[in-house]
């Protein structure tokens, strides 16, 4: 039995606003799902081509009260268990959702479908957050396809939207964890730091304020195209040369998050991540 995946988010807005948003189908189809249906106490479900196997509703609800909904969770064939719980720490209002049967391995090999939550609910939790705070959201991911291409208009000038991929300091604090770059091509991207990876991402192509090419070897390559769009930023992410039979859609969502969160980098007066360590 793995441990259980943990993501805890931040919001202004109250308890009772994200319960609603948690609860009412039409929130959810707007920052979650393409498809619910949730009638508390019997019913919590949620299904689309954004949702792992999305196929249908493969949810159970287990319990909800106006705090914390549990519900089972058929994926890869394992009867997995989700619980969203709503609290308040530090004046602020959290958000967590506590994951069984995530294994960081399927993360790497792509053997389970369950290998993708901890980016799922990242991305999830975002646009939550977001929805909450009356912004625009995120592309959701598309498990049904195998091209990634997503936009996002960010309020900042290209130049420094550029710079924000391609300072280790900054992308280090967007992103939430420890990036080094050595920003020209051929340069390493290095996830924990060049001396902690000994195999890192290779930038191969940059071309100041339009566009950052990073070769992630068997992830295949991630594109940031950056264009001016009526005073904004408009940051396109493509994906290419991965194994088309094997998408590397973990690695996608995780990309998406962190779209999610270099746009509120930018716009956010006194900025701070929206996840919480757990």
């Amino acid at each position: 039995m793995t441990e259980p995946l943990i993501i805890s988010v931040r919001t202004s807005a109250s308890p009772s606003a994200a319960l609603k948003a948690l609860t009412d189908s039409q929130a959810v189809t707007t920052w979650l799902a393409e498809k619910a249906d949730i009638d508390l106490p019997r019913r919590y479900a949620f299904w689309g081509p954004s949702i792992p196997e999305g196929d249908g509703p493969h949810q159970e609800l287990m319990s909800a009260t106006d705090s914390t909904i549990t519900f089972k969770w058929l994926l890869d064939g394992e009867q997995t268990t989700t619980e969203i719980a709503i609290g308040v720490e530090d004046a602020e209002t959290r958000v967590t959702v506590t994951q069984s049967h995530f294994d960081f391995n399927d993360v790497i090999t792509g053997a389970s479908i369950r290998g993708v939550l901890q980016s799922f609910w990242a991305l999830s939790l975002a646009n939550l957050v977001d929805y909450l705070d009356g912004r625009p959201l995120t592309t959701r991911g598309d498990f049904t396809t195998s091209d990634l291409d997503a936009e996002v208009d960010i309020d900042a000038p290209a130049a420094q939207v550029y710079d924000s991929l391609i300072s280790s300091q900054k992308v280090s604090e967007w992103f939430g964890y420890p990036v080094e770059i050595e920003p020209h091509i051929d340069g390493r991207f290095a996830m924990g730091g060049i001396d902690n990876n000994p195999h890192p991402a290779i930038i191969v192509d940059l071309v100041p304020e339009r566009r950052v090419s990073i070769n992630w070897g068997p992830g295949g390559i991630s594109t940031w195209e950056l264009a001016d769009s009526d005073g904004k930023t408009r940051l396109t992410l493509v994906s290419s040369g991965f194994d088309q039979g094997n998408p590397p859609y973990a690695a996608w969502l995780g990309l998406l998050a962190g779209l999610a969160e270099l746009r509120r980098y930018h716009e956010i007066p006194e900025w701070e991540p929206i996840t919480v360590a757990a």
